[in-house]
């Protein structure tokens, strides 16, 4: 059975998997934006609307995302890839076009996987959400974290089920 930690701190959350997929592997479903509605575990990521895989730092890639919560429902984010270190971490930052010209505005939050090998053929998988860069102007309306910590497990074990070796992913 796979060991699940999650942890809470000041600015960021966090939760930790151990898999039994190469690291190598597990990397190629987080570089691969097709495959994120299927890893999120809050149910708000819809599908890739950039479906190319991820290669560099500073690349951009949308995302098609519905919440009840927000104004429209269906909304999209524009992600821009700030870590990228094969196969050892991945993240990205999370903002918009706020005025639909192309400018996108970043609200200080991102996602960062840190990934270790244990072996040939095991990882243990550390999802990271980190929010302290968001100014107080944006946290006068938004709640963080905006969901609880077991949504950080539940994206570790959805990863965990598509990186498998018996995946199509």
């Amino acid at each position: 059975m796979p060991r699940s930690v999650h942890t809470v701190a000041a600015e960021n959350v966090s939760a930790t998997l151990t898999v039994a997929v190469p690291a190598a592997r597990v990397f190629a479903v987080l570089a691969d934006p097709t495959t994120h509605s299927a890893i999120d575990g809050t149910g708000w990521v819809q599908e890739a609307v950039d479906r190319a895989p991820l290669t560099e730092v500073e690349q951009i890639f949308r995302m098609d995302m519905y919440h009840a919560d927000h104004p429209n429902g269906g909304y999209q984010v524009a992600n821009k890839v700030h870590v990228l270190d094969p196969p050892r971490a991945i993240g990205w930052l999370t903002g918009y076009d706020p005025k639909g010209d192309g400018h996108l505005e970043f609200g200080g939050w991102f996602w960062r996987y840190d990934l270790a090998r244990f072996g040939p053929s095991e990882t243990e998988v550390t999802l990271t959400y980190d929010w302290s860069a968001v100014p107080q102007s944006i946290r006068e309306y938004l709640q963080f974290p905006p969901f609880g910590p077991e949504h950080l497990s539940n994206s570790l074990h959805h990863l965990a089920e598509l990186a498998a070796p018996t995946s199509r992913a």
